[in-house]
């Protein structure tokens, strides 16, 4: 009934419809029908899907100046509404116009235009779902009550907890709480139901980022047991799998990797063809639709790799042994066989259950030094050695295709936090990305295509990676930057592949390059995993699918698991087909939502870390790059990736206004100027370690270059 109320007030395109007229519309006039109508219009307008005016005349909220999303509260009380699903720019909202809405909640929000005109406001309506019902924080003492004070710094009040409520906490222990008053016009109150442990022990402040974001780096008891059953090969599965164990099969992978989950094969055939051959670990065979290990994989839906831990998305005795390509063990694998041409085209493939026996465990920097001639490993690794030319050769022709096609090749520094004996940030260094790493993409990229592509066809249900072409309000932004710096970019409100590879090719080391890489970065809707096959811009691929990495990504062993139905076990059935095209779209918005929590998660505490790394070098001054423009300040990047605000007042040699159109701060009297990209010498203010926050000043002194007269 629902979707019934929907797809008719769609069709209406904002006429607004009462309980009687859209009965009588969709002919549900008798009196169940009515009762349910009535029913799943409460439930739409409790969603928020459609919006009643005073007269309870619906219309779908689209249609309305209604708008749903999270909030973002910052320090000083005022919030940002991240708009659900959607690359509109955020809504400002007042301190005034929260209502008792706190960070993080779902809201409904009536958005109003502002003043100025400059940024479009709003007012909290209703919360429709609580962001918090635990917290995570610090318990003290003030006089003789016990209070929590919140990780979050948007939530600024004390927060009361009777001492029968302790749980065991002392003061200075980091805990997790439970809300039970929101109560804003008094006091919020809590009880602490987990303590994590001394404010300052190693690891403490991890777990605490961990817990915060909801997410629980144990698995429960049922799930580990259930893994355990797996303890050997099953020797009678080998004979429904092709026997690849004499094959030169081998994984390349980081130094610190537990879990393997793709290996490869290459040789060159007679007809002067690639054979490419990418194993890729059989989970689905072990994680059974709907079993305890699956429904657990299903809502983590992604592993998380922190500085210090990885919180895995399957039980160890799976993903770091039998389900991980270890070398010199039988292993269950799927495997997508490859004949390439000399063009990079696939000629032929086959997708297949097999049997593996990796004959290496090679590494990233050791492959790097083979293709450099380091002769003590290409002598330790002889059998592995004709393959590694060939590897090469094969990663540039696929790559060459690729930017013919239009494939963007972004650059982007990766950090990694180096910790001491106690957890604490002792350097930030960047991670090296040698010609290793880059053939492993390009043959993972290949199979992923030639996967999604061989479902694609048979027009069964299935799950895509999609990467949608950008908006137009945010192409023209780059494009007036690009042209504001010299940059001249062919194509209006569309603009091709090629155009905006060249402009990546033109910038590229001059000053411009960062600015440009990031802005062309930020132009970019997000990759999400979707149901439909809507084709991935930022690759130019048609069609594309995460095949590579079901141990550590759901997406990827519900292809397997596809795989396994559709083509192993031939499985094509009007009810499995139905059941399927069902669940797809859910395990799609999920596994997105979910892969957006993973990164913000990593994202704090690599903030936190770095910023623990930076506390030592308060006062010290350091050259960087404007990593952005704002209207209270500018972001500098330094080398190893560290960010931090020059906030707008400490901009004091001048009265700075913000350029919106050039994303640029022009000084009123001595007209220079802050951009994207431009190189300055900053001097280290302050750092909020937990938060993850560095604050920068324009060192004194310094005739930075990027003062250029406007």
């Amino acid at each position: 009934m629902e979707n019934q109320i929907l797809k008719f007030l769609n069709e209406q395109k904002g006429k607004r419809f009462d309980a009687k007229r859209l009965s009588e519309a969709l002919d549900k006039t008798a009196s169940e029908d009515f009762k349910a109508l009535v029913k799943a219009l409460n439930n739409l307008e409790d969603k928020a899907e459609i919006i009643p005016n005073k007269k309870n005349e619906y219309t779908l909220i689209n249609y309305t100046s209604f708008v749903k999303g999270v909030l973002d509260v910052k320090d000083k009380g005022f919030a940002f509404l991240l708009i659900d699903d959607s690359d509109e720019e955020d809504i400002y909202i007042h301190k005034s116009k929260l209502k008792d809405a706190m960070n993080g909640d779902h809201v409904l929000v009536n958005v109003t235009k502002s003043p100025k005109g400059f940024r479009k406001e709003g007012k909290v309506e209703r919360i429709l779902k609580r962001n918090y019902t635990h917290l995570i924080g610090t318990v003290i003492k003030r006089g003789n009550q016990y209070v929590l004070i919140s990780d979050d710094k948007a939530i600024k009040d004390d927060i009361l907890i009777h001492e029968s409520h302790l749980n065991g906490a002392g003061v200075h222990d980091k805990v997790q709480a439970k809300i039970i008053n929101y109560d804003f016009d008094d006091q919020m109150v809590c009880k602490v139901i987990h303590v994590i442990g001394p404010m300052n022990q190693s690891g403490v402040d991890i777990l605490s980022k961990i817990l915060a974001h909801d997410i629980d780096p144990e698995f429960p008891s049922d799930v580990i047991e259930e893994a355990k059953q797996y303890k050997t090969l099953d020797v009678r599965e080998m004979h429904n799998r092709k026997d690849l164990r004499a094959r030169t099969i081998f994984t390349i992978d980081g130094d610190d990797a537990k879990d393997f989950d793709d290996a490869i094969e290459i040789k060159r055939l007679k007809n002067g063809n690639y054979h490419l051959g990418v194993h890729i670990a059989d989970v689905s065979y072990y994680v059974k639709e709907n079993s305890l290990l699956d429904k657990e994989a299903f809502n983590r839906a992604t592993s998380i790799y922190l500085v210090d831990r990885v919180i895995p998305m399957l039980p160890e005795n799976l993903s770091n042994n039998l389900c991980s390509l270890m070398p010199e063990v039988d292993r269950f694998a799927v495997s997508c066989e490859m004949e390439i041409d000399q063009h990079g085209k696939v000629k032929h493939h086959e997708i297949f259950p097999s049997v593996i026996n990796s004959k290496a465990r090679l590494t990233y920097k050791k492959v790097n030094k083979m293709l450099e001639g380091d002769e003590s490993l290409l002598k330790e690794y002889a059998h592995i050695k004709p393959s590694i030319p060939l590897m090469q050769n094969l990663a540039k022709t696929l790559r060459d295709l690729r930017t013919q096609k239009g494939s963007l090749h972004f650059e982007t520094d990766e950090p990694t936090i180096l910790l001491d004996e106690n957890g604490k940030a002792r350097d930030v260094v960047l991670e090296e990305r040698g010609e290793s790493e880059k053939i492993i993409e390009e043959c993972m990229l290949i199979a992923n295509q030639t996967v999604a592509e061989h479902v694609f066809w048979l027009e069964l249900p299935f799950i895509y990676r999609i990467h949608e072409a950008p908006k137009e309000e945010k192409l023209q932004k780059l494009l007036t930057m690009a042209n504001a710096l010299g940059f001249r970019v062919k194509g209006k409100k569309t603009i091709a592949h090629s155009e905006l590879q060249k402009l990546l090719q033109k910038v590229e080391n001059t000053a411009s390059e960062k600015g440009i890489n990031t802005m062309m970065l930020r132009s970019m809707q997000k990759a999400v995993y979707d149901a439909e096959n809507l084709g991935h811009f930022g690759l130019a691929f048609k069609h594309y699918t995460h095949f590579t990495s079901p141990i550590r990504r759901y997406p990827d062993l519900m292809v397997h698991r596809l795989l396994r139905k559709y083509f192993f076990e031939k499985d094509q059935s009007d009810d499995t087909i139905k059941h399927y095209d069902s669940i797809m779209s859910e395990v799609a918005s999920h596994t997105s939502k979910m892969e957006r929590k993973a990164v913000m998660l990593e994202r704090d505490v690599l903030d936190m870390k770095k910023a623990e790394y930076m506390a030592a070098y308060i006062g010290e001054t350091f050259e960087g790059h404007v990593s952005s423009v704002t209207s209270f300040g500018i972001y500098v990047a330094l080398d190893n990736t560290v960010e931090g605000l020059v906030h707008m007042s400490a901009l004091d040699d001048d009265y700075y206004y913000f350029n919106e159109d050039l994303l640029m701060l022009v000084g009123k009297h001595k007209r220079k100027i802050y951009r994207m990209g431009d190189t300055v010498k900053i001097t280290v203010d302050s750092v909020n370690i937990f938060d993850g926050q560095v604050d920068f000043v324009i060192a004194k002194g310094e005739n930075n270059e990027n003062h250029r007269k406007k």
